[in-house]
């Protein structure tokens, strides 16, 4: 398997992950947080409503971004086009790395209480996933 085949798996298991957890988040269920309120604490740093009108889109987009991924890999067959999957890898990568780069002024305390699970959260897992998302997005997409 080539780098960016295994890059693409890389890119589109991390997206698949998290759009599974937006749908598990669309039934209603609040895992790992209590309630709606502590969840949208927890994962966004504000109150958003955790409804099927707000996640959908973004189970759509992260299902979109993780098949662009793989069609530029060459992962999928050739039922994409081409200029998509390029356009779509390189959304991937640039997406993440402007969050991976907002989770990098959270970590140093700029617009996110230390004190706090998102401040936590993030600094162990978001802006890592983030920045190893765009680097094997980046591998795919150039």
């Amino acid at each position: 398997m080539r780098i960016h085949e295994l890059a693409a798996i890389v890119v589109a298991a991390i997206l698949g992950v998290d759009a599974l957890v937006h749908v598990y988040w669309m039934t209603g269920r609040t895992w790992p947080a209590r309630d709606t309120r502590t969840l949208s604490q927890m994962v966004l740093n504000f109150e958003v409503p955790f409804t099927p009108r707000v996640l959908a889109p973004i189970v759509l987009i992260l299902v979109a971004g993780a098949t662009a991924v793989l069609a530029k890999a060459g992962q999928v067959g050739d039922w994409v086009p081409g200029w998509i999957a390029s356009a779509g890898a390189a959304a991937v990568a640039v997406g993440a790395l402007l969050r991976g780069g907002a989770g990098i002024v959270w970590a140093l305390g700029i617009g996110a209480d230390r004190n706090s699970a998102f401040y936590r959260l993030n600094l162990t897992a978001y802006t890592p996933m983030c920045l190893i998302l765009c680097g094997a997005a980046t591998i795919v997409a150039f």
